[in-house]
């Protein structure tokens, strides 16, 4: 029988209190000493090679004299900074694939404003991927590049795939949601999955708010796992005060959920009634602007990696995209990990970029 913490000798309880305190008091000294500029996210060298409004294209710089011939372009969501492709030296997707000989570029969505509130997804799709694309096709002096889409960037890049299949040569989607009506994640039910119940009323928000503030869609993933995720977390953070090495990565991802951009209301109001609420994108239904997505279009070989232990995109809704998308090449990898783990897992960040490098380079 587990004995009752009150019957503890006094003994044992005195030196766990003063472990306790020793701590707490060395975690204060250790927060105190520490410059952002130590746990600064972003940790591999990159140069600006397009900008348009608020978006900006880099081009991470090669580590290897010829890389690859044909380039990446990583298409980010736009709900948080796409810095957590590149989060540490250590643990970056970036990094790796640029040690593999990758070339790789990355689309930076920036912070809307109140005066980008009615672009749409025309603007994003259309216009800003679009014109990303074809800057770095032209740098290259190619007719098709690559492209890896993260989360909501992976489902931004099978609309762009589907509507510009002559500009893409192979893709990547990551933890991309596909089938939005799948009842096995909390985000599907309360945006509109469930038939029959009461969900957000979408247009009453964008109408009241105009852009989604950042902090309200972060208190939204928060409570998805509220003790996981507000609580638990900054219990277990005493067990590393006295590790500056964890604490620091401890700093990078806080620093990384709190970074939360807000949502162009229009772009906002679209996607959640036409790919949470309605299911468009398998239906067919789905129009970016005045074209048409059909992923039957989709015809180029496509690679879709998810997460096993997703809880914002069940690997349900990312394993749909097989049977909707017209090409004969099609490859599912899964990593057993969460949504997040996908990045900063360092057992996944061994496995992922060789995979998708050898992956690549197989198809010319």
């Amino acid at each position: 029988m587990i004995p009752f913490p009150l019957l503890l000798k006094p003994e044992e309880v005195f030196r766990q209190l003063t472990e306790l305190n020793r701590k707490v008091v060395q975690g204060i000294e250790s927060l105190s000493r520490i410059r952002h500029d130590e746990f600064r996210s972003g940790a591999t060298a990159k140069e600006e090679i397009y900008r348009e409004d608020n978006i900006v294209l880099y081009r991470y710089t090669p580590m290897v004299e010829r890389p690859f011939h044909v380039p990446i372009l990583i298409v980010y969501a736009l709900v948080n900074r796409p810095y957590m492709v590149d989060l540490q030296e250590d643990r970056s997707l970036v990094r790796n694939l640029l040690k593999l000989g990758m070339d790789v570029y990355l689309i930076d969505w920036g912070y809307p404003t109140r005066g980008d509130r009615w672009l749409t997804l025309d603007d994003h799709i259309n216009g800003y991927l679009n014109n990303c694309v074809d800057v770095v096709s032209e740098r290259h002096a190619l007719d098709q590049i690559n492209l890896l889409g993260i989360c909501q960037g992976g489902t931004f890049s099978l609309c762009y795939s589907a509507i510009y299949p002559e500009k893409v040569k192979n893709l990547v989607t990551m933890v991309a949601p596909v089938d939005f009506h799948v009842e096995e994640g909390l985000l599907n039910c309360w945006t509109g999955c469930a038939p029959g119940q009461k969900n957000i009323d979408i247009d009453l928000l964008v109408d009241a708010f105009g852009n989604i503030p950042g902090e309200f869609m972060n208190f939204g993933f928060l409570v998805l796992k509220p003790f996981q995720l507000s609580i638990r977390k900054y219990i277990e953070l005493i067990d590393i005060l006295d590790n500056k090495e964890k604490l620091l990565n401890f700093l990078r991802m806080e620093e990384w959920i709190f970074d939360s951009p807000d949502q162009a209301g229009e772009t906002f109001r679209q996607f959640i009634k036409d790919f949470y609420q309605g299911n468009k994108l398998i239906k067919g239904q789905v129009k970016i602007g005045t074209k048409q997505v059909d992923l039957r279009k989709v015809s180029m070989p496509v690679l879709n990696v998810y997460a096993e232990q997703d809880h914002l995109v069940p690997p349900a809704s990312s394993i749909a995209l097989e049977r909707h998308v017209g090409t004969a090449d099609y490859t599912a990898r899964s990593f057993p990990v969460g949504h997040i783990g996908m990045y900063v897992s360092g057992k996944v960040q061994q496995d992922l970029p060789p995979f998708i490098a050898t992956w690549l380079k197989a198809r010319g």
